[in-house]
């Protein structure tokens, strides 16, 4: 009867599945206090090549503004959207409810980067909202 209710419980919830934190590769991400200006520069850079064409910071384009965005998503919900988009548009509530709500069509796509560029446009994100 306790492995029933355990099974149920994991089915209903997403087999513990933390929307706010995401579904991907990142399940858990330590943040100093202060913020790693070498991380900034080299998430700029990055932002910069792979996200320019669809993220500004404080306008709309193809995708959602980014301006406070780490202060909206948990810093792991954030890398795992930078990590894997389709599956996180197809089974994330958040993200699902973004690509269909009209206001963003266009799904977001994979763009080549590793964990740890997207550690760093993190922090390039958490340098611009603060």
């Amino acid at each position: 009867m306790l492995a029933l209710l355990f099974t149920s419980l994991l089915i209903i919830n997403g087999c513990g599945e933390d929307p706010e934190k995401g579904i991907g590769p990142v399940t858990e991400v330590v943040l100093e206090p202060t913020i790693n200006q070498d991380l900034v520069a080299k998430g700029k850079a990055t932002f910069d090549i792979k996200c320019v064409a669809c993220h500004q910071i404080e306008n709309k384009l193809v995708g959602p503004p980014l301006k406070d965005v780490t202060k909206r998503r948990k810093p792991e919900w954030i890398m795992n959207m930078i990590l894997n988009p389709e599956q996180m548009i197809k089974e994330n509530q958040i993200a699902k409810n973004l690509s269909t709500s009209g206001e963003y069509p266009t799904p977001m796509t994979f763009q080549n980067v590793t964990q740890d560029d997207a550690r760093a446009i993190l922090e390039y994100f958490r340098n611009n909202d603060k």
